[in-house]
């Protein structure tokens, strides 16, 4: 089943990566068709979860993919961020991504097999997974995450073994000066959506094992909802003031999510549970981001009635 997925992941890439070099699909209307087809395949491939493993699988399945896919859009933010500091040219900007999630997959397989065995041979560990859970929500509510870590510890690292150039050099992570070789702001900006990648993936994947300490579907809704990231950024990066509540959203979620860890010994809360709370908080916090950008003075009234 691991080869199967593995192998039929690899054909998604290979056919997404085909698909932008005949169709566009940076622009917004493109990216929402390429989103939606991410959508459509991780939809289908729940389905068949449902078909062989059973519904208990096929609910934690989905439950971690609309988790990740949710928490996906702080990764979207700070990557239109960085982008926007790097000033990196848009039609490089999809090249970034393209290797940028490549390579977060790798990332995040070793990342979920080290939580996963950690997990299987120290009940702690789940506890302090929640307890990770738990902080990175209150962090959220608070305001207190950074928004675009990396970047500068790249440029420092960076420095100390490769000269970096000023300009890009098109599509070029490298460039050759003489005999050396140079690094451009291109191969620095992929390594910061790597570490960005990394800091959000401390939040997300113990979170997910909040859902599901199922190994094949921890990994497969992370891998299904990081495939979709590159549409989800040109679909959400136009939009980034829009959306004021998802992040308390995503932060009461985080929250619940850990209590449910830390409480696992006491109380087992089903999955149709955790998957409806999933739905229902997200669309609370979509829906009051769009009243509110729609009627921004019946929010301010209401403000200043509060006041």
């Amino acid at each position: 089943m691991w080869i199967a997925t593995i192998f039929g992941i690899g054909i998604l890439i290979a056919g997404d990566m085909l698909m932008h070099k005949v169709v566009d699909l940076d622009g917004l209307r493109g990216a929402m068709v390429g989103s939606a087809l991410w959508v459509g395949v991780s939809v289908a491939f729940g389905v068949l979860l449902w078909v062989t493993r059973g519904s208990s699988i096929s609910g934690q399945f989905f439950s971690g993919y609309l988790l990740e896919k949710s928490l996906s859009v702080d990764n979207v933010f700070a990557f239109a961020l960085l982008f926007r500091n790097l000033a990196v040219p848009r039609n490089l900007q999809r090249r970034v991504l393209q290797w940028g999630v490549i390579s977060a997959l790798v990332l995040r397989g070793g990342f979920i097999a080290g939580g996963a065995a950690l997990v299987e041979h120290a009940n702690w560990a789940f506890y302090v997974l929640g307890l990770i859970v738990l902080v990175a929500g209150i962090r959220m509510v608070r305001g207190t995450i950074e928004g675009n870590p990396g970047q500068g510890m790249v440029l420092r690292t960076l420095r100390h073994v490769l000269p970096i150039s000023k300009e890009y050099s098109g599509a070029h992570f490298f460039i050759r000066d003489s005999a050396r070789l140079i690094a451009t702001p291109l191969l620095v900006a992929l390594l910061s959506i790597e570490v960005i990648d990394l800091v959000f993936a401390t939040d997300s994947i113990p979170a997910i094992f909040g859902v599901s300490t199922n190994v094949y579907v921890v990994f497969t809704s992370n891998a299904f909802a990081v495939l979709g990231l590159r549409s989800l950024y040109f679909v959400f990066a136009r939009a980034m003031d829009q959306f004021v509540y998802l992040a308390k959203g995503l932060a009461v979620l985080l929250v619940l999510i850990g209590v449910k860890m830390l409480l696992n010994s006491i109380i087992e809360i089903p999955t149709a549970i955790v998957l409806v709370v999933i739905v229902v908080l997200l669309s609370i916090s979509v829906g009051a981001s769009l009243f509110r950008d729609h009627h921004p003075r019946s929010a301010a009234s209401g403000r200043d009635r509060l006041s």
